[in-house]
Formats: C-alpha cells, structure tokens, sequence
C-alpha cells in the first residue's frame, strides 16, 4: 500500500477522474525516470495524466500519454512534452501487475504524481477495473446523498 502524500502542496498532477471511472482494487508507488526539465516543470505543478495510463513492455513498466509541459526556461534541452516515462518498481511488484492486467483484464491507472519528503517524484499507480454505467450512477448517488447528510448535519449543529 502506497502512502499518500502528506500536504497537497507536494501533489504535482492528480487524476481526479480515475475513482468515478474505475474500481481501485490495489495502489502501489512507483518512481519515475525523469529528466531535469520534466522535474522543474513537474514543480510548477501544469503536468497533466488524466488520460494517462501504464503498461508493461519487455519487462518494463511505461507510463503512457502523461504531460509534462515544456520547461521555458530551458530553451534547446528541453523534453518532450508526452513522451514515455519508464517506471520504477520492484521486480515482484512488476510480475504481480503484469499477472494482473493479462489475466485478470486489470487496468494500470495513474492516480497522482507527487513530491516525497526527499523531494524526489513518485507515481501512485492503481490496479483497478472499469466501472459500468450503472456503477458510476452509484457512485454519483452515493456522493450527492453524503453531500446532503453532511448539510442536514451543519445544520443541525448549529441550532
């Protein structure tokens, strides 16, 4: 189980989609390999992985899809504003994902990409399955009705 970060002030990019759109079954941290313009950019907070997704290819694990702009202070060096990013995880932790996704029709979905406390970038990465429609109408009325008894009990503190 992966630790969440501790302030939002650490949080880089979100996937705030990912828990209406699929069922998390497990999440885990993984590193990324990055460039120094893609962590000064990451910093600033402007990356993006709503549509991002990761896959394993040989014997590897690749975030896919995920934006990191163009650093402007770096003029010629700068990166490639969505191309792959290796992931680093455990060799057990890979195995088990891919077993994951090929034979259980799993979906590897990037939740956040934050700081740790050494400052370096990690990726909390969720092995999870796509809802149905039905499902996500669930999860909406779920929602709305916590909204609502969190207001009928504001409300009735106050009197």
């Amino acid at each position: 189980m992966a630790k969440p970060p501790k302030s939002k002030s650490n949080i880089a990019a979100e996937n705030r989609k990912a828990r209406f759109n699929y069922e998390i079954i497990d999440t885990l941290e993984a590193g990324l390999v990055l460039t120094g313009t893609e962590i000064k950019s990451l910093r600033l907070g402007k990356a993006m992985i709503a549509e991002s997704y990761a896959t394993e290819e040989d014997g590897e694990i690749w975030l896919i899809n995920s934006y990191v702009p163009e650093y402007l202070q770096a003029n010629r060096f700068n990166h490639e504003p969505k191309r792959r990013r290796k992931l680093l995880v455990h060799k057990t932790q890979r195995n088990r994902l891919a077993g994951a996704v090929q034979r259980d029709g799993m979906t590897l979905v990037p939740l956040k990409i934050y700081f740790n406390d050494q400052g370096r970038a990690k990726l909390e990465l969720a092995v999870a399955k796509g809802k149905n429609a039905p499902d996500k109408r669930e999860s909406m009325k779920e929602r709305d009705w916590n909204r609502q008894k969190q207001r009928v009990m504001k409300e009735a503190g106050r009197d």
